[in-house]
């Protein structure tokens, strides 16, 4: 069952990986300030906020949407004019 996934960012990158990049982006109380759950604020670590984010989907899609806005790399061509007809 290899299925690619072209229009996903997140495919093939694990919720861990994406919480520890943004702790240490933002660490815990940027973190915090950026999405308000109580994971983040008390006593934060990497394990209790996996649990906490995999029993919650509304609190994992914004994690993800904010792992996506801060690291996702827009394309060069993205507001480009190549070719654009004059």
């Amino acid at each position: 069952m290899n299925t690619k996934q072209p229009d996903n960012p997140l495919h093939g990158i694990t919720l861990e990986c994406i919480l520890e990049n943004l702790v240490e982006h933002y660490g815990w109380s940027g973190l915090a300030l950026k999405i308000t759950i109580n994971c983040f604020r008390k006593d934060p670590s990497i394990k209790s906020s996996l649990k906490f984010l995999r029993r919650t989907p509304w609190a994992r899609q914004k994690v993800e949407a904010l792992y996506i806005s801060t690291f996702q790399k827009k394309s060069p061509w993205a507001n480009s004019t190549y070719g654009a007809k004059k």
